[in-house]
Parts: structure tokens; C-alpha cells; sequence
């Protein structure tokens, strides 16, 4: 019979490199004690990369080694494992959408689900619960706009929603004035008027 570890790794070799390996898929192979101390051995020899409490990630492998998955890479991996919705933050959105030139140091996501820290090698990975409004447009660009502008706040937020109706296209600013709503009655009100105005 095959030993346990070797088992995880053949399931493991089965997935797309930088796939999440959680102990609670692998429940088939063995016992959860049994799978954690696997796990944890493999992780050990470096033939998994462990990224948080229960979550292991499958290395890639290059002509240089084995790596860690980028963080974009196992951030998308792992939030279709959970079903979790899991996007970058309002200060990175900013940036991307032009509405300020600070670059965010560290990686730091909004999750629907817990917040934790994930470790990528030398990288940490913060993922930080938000509200639900936050992330109710997901990674559409409305979505991104809604972000930029919770992270711009209230003082902020009406001179870069008059950017944002000339900058995004008018099928996108729509969706975000149908979501306002949702929005928290600060934002609700600054997307209204920019929208009649």
C-alpha cells in the first residue's frame, strides 16, 4: 500500500501548479491527524508549500527550481476552493483607476470570509474580511471603482466619482448606479449625484 505522503503528493501532481491543497479534501486518504502530519512533513521537505493554518500549496517547478505561486496565482486558487470572494483593496484599486499614485506596499486582499495571513515564501499575504457592499460587484470594474472609492472615503469621493464618469465607460458607471443601494448612504448619496450631475 502506498504511504499517506506519497498518496497526497500523487493527488497533489493531479492539480494545476500553485492549486491549494486543504487537509479537509484529502479526509479520503486517511485520517485528519494522519493528513496533517503528511501534510507537514511534505511541506518540511519543500514538495508543498505550506501558506496558512490547513492550506498547502503545490510548488512550481522551473529550469531555476520550485517557487512559490504568485500571489495573484494562489489568491484566485484558493478563493475557488472556499468560495470565497477575495479581491485586491481600495488602495490598490485607487492606483489602478488613476485616482491616486500611491503604491501599496504590502499584499493585502479583501475576502468574504475570515481574515488571515498567508504566507508565499518570503511573501505575506494579508486577507482582511470586508463588508459585504464592498465586494458585492466582485472584480467587475464597477467593483473596483466601489472599492477605490470606500478606501478614497467620504471627503474624496464626489471629485473622483466625477473622474470616474469620464473615465469609465457608461455601461460601467451605470452599474455602479444601480448598485448605490447597496452602498452605505455616504456613498449612496456622492454616486447619486454624480450621476444627475
Amino acid at each position: 500500500m502506498q504511504r499517506l505522503a506519497d498518496q497526497i503528493l500523487t493527488h497533489a501532481e493531479g492539480l494545476p501548479e500553485g492549486a491549494p491543497l486543504a487537509a479537509k479534501c484529502l479526509l479520503h486518504l486517511g485520517s485528519r491527524a494522519g493528513v496533517d502530519q503528511a501534510l507537514s512533513r511534505l511541506a518540511e521537505r519543500g514538495q508543498l508549500i505550506r501558506a496558512g493554518r490547513g492550506v498547502y500549496l503545490r510548488p512550481i517547478k522551473s529550469r531555476f527550481g520550485t517557487r512559490a505561486p504568485s500571489v495573484e496565482q494562489a489568491v484566485e486558487a484558493l478563493a475557488s476552493q472556499r468560495g470565497e470572494v477575495i479581491v485586491p483593496t481600495g488602495a490598490t484599486e485607487a492606483n489602478t483607476l488613476g485616482l491616486t499614485t500611491q503604491v501599496p506596499v504590502r499584499s493585502v486582499y479583501l475576502t468574504s470570509g475570515r481574515s488571515r495571513t498567508l504566507s508565499l515564501g518570503n511573501q505575506l499575504v494579508d486577507l482582511r474580511h470586508a463588508p459585504r457592499w464592498q465586494l458585492a460587484l466582485g472584480k467587475r470594474p464597477a467593483g473596483r471603482a466601489v472599492r477605490a472609492l470606500a478606501w478614497l472615503g467620504p471627503a474624496q469621493a464626489e471629485p473622483a466619482l466625477k473622474l470616474l464618469k469620464q473615465k469609465l465607460p457608461a455601461a460601467v458607471f451605470d452599474e455602479l448606479v444601480t448598485a448605490a443601494p447597496q452602498f452605505p448612504t455616504w456613498l449612496a448619496r456622492s454616486v447619486g449625484k454624480a450621476a444627475h450631475g
